[in-house]
């Protein structure tokens, strides 16, 4: 899914605009058992309440494509015949409203999931999206659509308890203590199946989301779907960073990183500009080729990309933003930390003067230490 295609989803999970009928959780003890296992009807819902289910729902189509929004690829023989794709289908086919096989995902959820001690909240819903004509001006015509969106939502989501509090009440004009109560957060982790792919299902892909984009969740990924192991957009970043270490060796200067920091950096700026949904990927041989632009060697390039090929796999597709912080530039030694605007990074010079190494970093504003703002001695005569 790109960009434009997610918030198409977004934009229809509205009260007015979803066609989900019905709500399905399953609340799960840190001991993984069932505590109450229930169904209610979004209809007969209070406003409040409807907006609140919504509102977790859609919490798992947030974030950024990439990082905490995962595409998850299904192989043909899988979506021929494997356990995993066939359970997703079930629910999918039966709108939800077959027990056994809502019963069967729980389990597998309980089985691969634990939050630590927090109990959480399974949430399943069903929708289906009566897609518009996207006529040649992009507008959506929604009387003239010709096809139907059947997608599930899940958002699994910790539980809570608010500590007991004194609490107005108003029958005897007091405040007594409040009972504890137990409070549905935000959604830890998530998925949408099948994705939106070309404003169609793509049974082949799912959408799988994680709050926190270190955090990617394996052993449930494992377990629903199968798809093998998946690297966190910080797992990609001290990949990339190894790679480079290992590879570049001698020739990893400071004018070689800087470089590449200001490709990378360069390419999302273009990329936002343009506004294309797409996300912005890079094969390992344009890496490679960017390391050739800053003067790395041909054998050193070699060895990078060899190094990718066996950490990404050959036909990786490299995010940019996930292999550098495009806002902040720092350096850094036992001794000292530097965070430099990444736009001026290429002021700085990696020098070596009588046998030391510096970093010469010119300056033409105030200068502070401290907070207190210093002078700087005349320049001695040569």
């Amino acid at each position: 899914m790109n960009q434009k295609e997610l918030n198409e989803i977004r934009r229809h999970l509205s009260l007015k605009r979803c066609g989900i009928h019905k709500i399905y959780g399953c609340f799960v003890s840190s001991g993984k058992e069932i505590i109450s296992d229930f169904q209610t009807s979004f209809g007969l819902m209070s406003e409040f309440e409807a907006e609140k289910y919504l509102s977790l729902l859609k919490k798992t189509l947030s974030g950024t494509l990439g990082k905490n929004l995962l595409d998850l690829s299904f192989s043909t023989q899988q979506v021929v015949d494997s356990p995993e794709h066939k359970r997703l289908s079930a629910l999918r086919n039966t709108q939800l409203e077959e027990p056994s096989a809502r019963a069967a995902f729980f389990q597998s959820v309980i089985a691969s999931l634990s939050l630590g001690d927090t109990p959480y909240l399974i949430l399943l819903a069903h929708d289906a999206y009566d897609v518009p004509h996207r006529g040649g001006d992009d507008e959506l015509q929604a009387d003239a659509s010709d096809q139907v969106f059947s997608y599930l939502l899940c958002a699994i989501c910790p539980v809570k308890e608010e500590k007991p509090e004194l609490a107005y009440a108003p029958g005897d004009k007091v405040f007594r203590t409040r009972g504890i109560s137990q409070i549905i957060s935000p959604p830890e982790l998530g998925f949408l199946f099948p994705t939106f792919d070309q404003r169609t299902a793509n049974l082949y892909h799912a959408l799988f989301y994680t709050k926190h984009e270190e955090e990617i969740h394996q052993d449930f990924i494992d377990e629903i779907f199968h798809t093998g192991p998946l690297l966190s957009a910080a797992q990609q970043r001290e990949t990339f960073q190894h790679a480079l270490t290992v590879s570049l060796n001698e020739t990893c200067s400071y004018d070689v990183i800087q470089g590449v920091h200001e490709q990378f950096r360069e390419r999302i700026a273009q990329h936002k500009e343009s506004r294309d949904p797409e996300p912005l990927d890079l094969s390992i041989r344009e890496v490679g080729a960017i390391l050739q632009e800053s003067g790395v060697p041909k054998a050193q390039i070699e060895a990078f990309e060899e190094t990718c090929i066996q950490q990404f796999g050959e036909n990786a597709a490299l995010s940019p933003s996930n292999l550098i912080d495009s806002k902040r530039f720092q350096v850094a030694s036992p001794q000292l930390k530097i965070s430099i605007d990444p736009e001026s990074s290429s002021f700085i010079e990696a020098r070596i003067l009588h046998g030391r190494k510096y970093l010469l970093v010119p300056v033409t504003d105030e200068v502070e230490v401290n907070g207190i703002p210093i002078h700087f001695p005349e320049e001695e005569p040569c």
